[in-house]
């Protein structure tokens, strides 16, 4: 049996970057039922609405839409159940500390396979008002023009 090697992207969470400040980000491991594997190796996933919480000094990931697998039979899954992450004791410590005290939230980034495991990027993050969105649009678009214009130069175009 040969054994996968590399990273496998599944879904990724397109708004999260637009819609919260990343402050730190963790790769944990998800608890996961046969089929829902299936489903995902179909690439099959939706981390829109998606958010974890800490209860019982236990990480869970919520909101996150598996769909059923198609060839599946009385076995298959819940779509939107919720599902454990697996991250160490000192990380969970950590996350709750954090969570509790300054307001931050866990966030999930992308879903993807590493060496044949399921995994999630989960960031720990702080919501963005309407003006840092716009003070960021501003930022990337300024960004965009220095370097098409560092372009035109070296082209020797004006």
């Amino acid at each position: 049996m040969v054994k996968e090697r590399g990273r496998k992207l599944i879904a990724q969470n397109r708004k999260a970057r637009h819609d919260w400040s990343v402050l730190d980000t963790y790769e944990a491991g998800i608890s996961l039922t046969g089929t829902e594997v299936k489903s995902l190796r179909q690439g099959r996933a939706s981390l829109v609405d998606a958010f974890a919480t800490i209860d019982d000094g236990e990480v869970w990931l919520r909101n996150v839409h598996i769909p059923e697998y198609k060839e599946g039979t009385w076995t298959n899954h819940e779509p939107r159940r919720s599902r454990k992450l697996l991250l160490h004791r000192g990380e969970i410590s950590r996350l709750l500390g954090k969570t509790k005290e300054s307001g931050l939230s866990l966030v999930p980034l992308s879903m993807y396979f590493a060496d044949g495991k399921a995994k999630i990027e989960l960031a720990l993050a702080r919501g963005k008002r309407k003006h840092d969105k716009r003070r960021d649009m501003a930022e990337r678009d300024a960004q965009r023009e220095m370097a098409r214009a560092m372009g035109r130069a070296r082209k020797g175009m004006r």
